[in-house]
C-alpha cells in the first residue's frame, strides 16, 4: 500500500490535484472539513456547488459524490463525498464504503495523480474511527486505485494513531 499514507494536518494547506470535502447532501458549507474547505476555497467553491443539479434539495445523496472546481484551494478540483450518519442511516458501513468508491472513482476518471481525503462521517456524524479508517483504507487500496497518490490527512494525533494502526496491522 505504498500509494497510501497517513498525515496530521490541515487539508486545506494541502496541494493535490483533488482535495475530499466530507460534505453534506446540500453542498453548501457546514461545520468541520466542511466548512474549513469552504473558508479556505472562497465564494467561488460556494458558487460551484450551486451550480451542481439538485433533486428536492440535495445535490449529493448520502455514499455518492460530485466533483466541482476548487476556488482559492491548492488543487484542481474538490470532491464532496457525503458519508452516513453513523447512528441514523442504515448500514452505514455499505454507505461509508460507497462513498470513498465514489470519490477516487471520480478522482480517476478526472485525471487525478493524487488526492487528499479526510475522514468521513467521523466528526459529529459519529462513525467510530477504527471502523471508518478499517473501510477508508480497504477501499483505497483497491487495484484499481494504485495509480493514485492517496493521503489521508487527519486533523488530531488521536484520529492519526488509530488510522496508523490499522494501516500497520493491514499491512502485516
Amino acid at each position: 500500500m505504498k500509494h497510501i499514507r497517513l498525515m496530521l494536518g490541515d487539508i486545506t494547506a494541502l496541494q493535490a490535484d483533488a482535495i475530499v470535502n466530507a460534505a453534506n447532501p446540500k453542498m453548501l458549507g457546514g461545520g468541520g472539513v466542511d466548512g474549513a474547505i469552504h473558508r479556505a476555497a472562497g465564494p467561488d467553491l460556494l458558487a460551484a456547488c450551486r451550480a451542481v443539479p439538485e433533486h428536492d434539495g440535495v445535490r449529493c445523496p448520502i455514499g455518492e459524490a460530485r466533483i466541482t472546481s476548487a476556488g482559492n484551494l491548492n488543487c484542481r478540483h474538490v470532491i464532496h463525498t457525503v458519508g452516513p450518519r453513523y447512528l441514523l442511516d442504515p448500514d452505514p458501513q455499505l454507505l461509508l464504503d460507497s462513498a470513498y468508491t465514489h470519490t477516487l472513482n471520480l478522482a480517476v476518471t478526472h485525471g487525478c495523480r493524487s488526492v487528499a481525503l479526510p475522514a468521513v462521517s467521523c466528526g459529529v456524524y459519529g462513525y467510530p474511527l477504527e471502523e471508518a479508517a478499517e473501510i477508508a483504507l480497504a477501499v483505497a487500496a483497491r487495484k484499481e486505485y494504485r495509480s493514485l497518490d492517496i493521503t489521508f490527512c487527519l486533523f488530531s494525533q488521536a484520529n492519526l494513531d488509530i488510522w496508523t494502526a490499522v494501516y500497520t496491522q493491514m499491512c502485516d
